[in-house]
């Protein structure tokens, strides 16, 4: 058993934040949390044990050539078949993808994240690769892959009456034996009787499904272009994802398509930055009632650092908003830890409770930047940094512990750990 005396803890889906006398971990399980008063400040430091953060959107292929891809466009970075990071993909051998996917595993651990849903390229292989440093590094990794070439070409694409080649099928049959799910890049990739067939074959799998739209307006404009209506209608019509990434471009009659579907969607503001992308109507999606996740987005474009994502996902939505008082930070500290819920149900909670999964993270309260914080859940999604993480744990297990800074004892399970700071 391990335990943590005198702590602030955030409790629930709502992430509400209480002074504990304690919290206790028995194996993979939140034994008890010894709730004593709420606590939404502090005056002079303490220890807070927080849900461990979800990556909703990684693209861990790529996490190989970070940067890469500065000064193209998306189009040119990104896209099949001649696309800047199909084209490095090719010439990587299965140990250099391996050695990047330990590197980036374990960055994505000591920044306080415990489980990632990875749009997987290059077909089974690709998939069964990662899932190979996922076991190594105990992170969780939602794998969603990808055929590892487009099925049609443009002429069967417009015409829009093929059905998925007898090869692809086959592909996708095995590509599931592998990885969680299915997510082609987007709606463009394959005809309308080709989605039905991959709603189909996953379905009686038992798979996971997302999908990338909106991303700009020419998801739009090139999908009305092919069928004669825009990729999120085809979406929701022909192929029924749990997930739909960006929604960048969503205009409002899109937002309340999303909202009377109950679609969770994932969000990616500074890899749509970094593109030049248009920003996503965070304010709009809250207030219409989207269940909405966050993620990070390719490994060429950004760290896969969650904290820097809430920081710039809470200051964009305050614009939005116009209002310096209407957001409540807590709606976008759940992006990355209790909406996950929605989405997985008991799987993966994504909050902290007692008979819970014990996935969470330690951050030290105690730095000069957080210890007189006013607003704790603010401070964590505005000023916490990777430094400020003491450990960060899965189904009760180390990820990661910060050599430098508060530590737990953690070298014999069997004893118990006290941290007490004044609150």
């Amino acid at each position: 058993m391990m335990m943590i005396e005198d702590c602030i803890v955030l409790c629930g889906p709502e992430l509400d934040p209480w002074f504990c006398k304690k919290i206790e971990i028995e194996r993979d399980k939140i034994a008890k949390i010894d709730k004593v008063r709420p606590c939404s400040r502090i005056d002079d430091g303490a220890i807070v044990v927080m849900p461990g953060l979800w990556n909703a959107h990684t693209h861990m292929g790529d996490a190989c050539a970070p940067d890469g891809a500065v000064g193209l466009t998306l189009e040119q970075g990104f896209f099949r078949p001649d696309g800047y990071k199909y084209r490095m993909l090719a010439e990587k051998s299965d140990e250099q993808l391996l050695d990047s996917f330990r590197d980036t595993l374990g960055y994505m651990a000591r920044t306080g994240t415990v489980g990632h849903i990875d749009f997987r390229e290059q077909g089974p292989r690709g998939s069964r690769l990662l899932r190979t440093v996922s076991n190594e590094i105990g992170l969780q990794s939602v794998i969603l892959g990808q055929f590892n070439d487009l099925p049609f070409d443009d002429s069967a694409l417009c015409a829009n009456r093929a059905s998925l080649p007898p090869a692809y099928v086959e592909e996708l049959r095995l590509l599931l034996q592998e990885s969680d799910g299915f997510s082609e890049s987007t709606m463009n990739d394959l005809t309308d009787p080709a989605w039905r067939e991959v709603k189909k074959i996953t379905d009686a799998a038992g798979k996971f499904r997302a999908i990338h739209c909106l991303e700009n307006e020419n998801y739009r404009k090139t999908s009305v272009k092919l069928t004669g209506r825009g990729d999120l209608v085809r979406a929701i019509e022909l192929y029924h994802p749990h997930l739909i990434i960006h929604v960048t471009a969503a205009n409002d009659q899109e937002i309340q398509l999303l909202a009377s579907h109950n679609v969770t969607c994932v969000l990616n503001p500074r890899a749509n930055a970094a593109l030049g992308l248009p920003i996503p109507p965070v304010a709009k999606l809250l207030d219409a009632g989207v269940n909405l996740l966050l993620g990070t987005d390719n490994g060429l474009l950004n760290s896969p650092n969650m904290f820097a994502e809430l920081d710039y996902t809470y200051k964009i939505a305050k614009c939005q908003y116009g209002d310096s008082v209407k957001l409540n930070p807590a709606k976008i500290l759940k992006m990355a830890t209790s909406n996950m819920r929605h989405v997985f149900g008991c799987q993966f909670k994504g909050f902290v409770n007692e008979g819970g999964q014990a996935d969470m993270i330690v951050v030290d309260f105690t730095k000069p930047h957080l210890r007189r914080s006013q607003n704790i859940v603010a401070s964590v999604v505005g000023r916490v940094t990777p430094d400020d993480i003491v450990s960060t744990y899965r189904n009760g297990q180390l990820l990661y512990q910060n050599c430098h800074g508060t530590k737990l004892n953690i070298a014999n399970p069997a004893r118990t750990s006290s941290l007490q700071h004044a609150i």
